[in-house]
């Protein structure tokens, strides 16, 4: 399970390093790939990759077509460096709009990497929905 956020930075070659105890979940190859509906690059084990998949395979023809078209067709295989770096491809950080700094966020199954900026923007326009979920959570 993934939780957490750290700010980190993507080098002048598109790198980023994500957290040691995050690269021992994900093992040795894993995904990254454009967020749903979100600003966002999600990164998933190939194991949380291929269940997603399969689910994306499940669904009727011209729903898994779309899926398909924005997340497979986008999502890459990476293996970290020495260093524990992987290349961000160029077309998913100008998606997710990540220039610089960058935050990488625990989503249980899964990793997010967000601009700070968008990140920031995201949380703050969520005030509503997070009061919904705090009253169904009888929090």
């Amino acid at each position: 399970m993934f939780s957490g956020m750290t700010n980190h930075s993507i080098d002048a070659k598109g790198r980023i390093v994500l957290p040691a105890r995050f690269r021992e979940q994900l093992g040795e190859t894993y995904y990254l790939a454009r967020g749903f509906g979100n600003k966002c690059i999600q990164v998933m084990s190939s194991e949380q990759f291929n269940a997603m998949c399969e689910k994306i395979l499940a669904l009727p023809a011209n729903l898994s077509m779309a899926v398909q078209y924005t997340f497979n067709a986008t999502a890459v295989e990476v293996t970290p460096n020495a260093q524990g770096r992987v290349i961000i491809p160029q077309s998913l950080r100008e998606f997710a709009e990540i220039e610089g700094d960058a935050v990488v966020i625990g989503m249980t199954n899964r990793l997010e990497i967000w601009s700070k900026k968008n990140y920031e923007d995201y949380v703050a326009s969520q005030n509503e929905n997070l009061a919904l979920a705090l009253k169904e959570l009888k929090l």
